[in-house]
């Protein structure tokens, strides 16, 4: 499912000028050679730990599944 819903690569001093140096949802940063995940979804870069967890919370159309029993109602 990985390979459908996210595009891996390198991150490049290209990226890092002109598109983000962090991780879309944690926040860290991200350093020149460190691998990363483009999320297909939501078009933004994402670090391994974020990826893989995002990952277990998809379905194999790459969308997110919602937990029920989240929420105050």
């Amino acid at each position: 499912m990985s390979s459908t819903c996210f595009v891996t690569q390198e991150a490049t001093k290209d990226i890092l000028l002109r598109v983000t140096n962090v991780c879309a949802e944690c926040y860290d940063d991200i350093k020149e050679g460190d691998i990363i995940h483009y999320d297909m979804q939501s078009y933004r870069y994402l670090c391994i730990s974020c990826q893989e967890k995002l990952c277990e919370s998809m379905n194999e159309q790459c969308e997110v599944i919602e937990d029920d029993t989240q929420g105050l109602f």
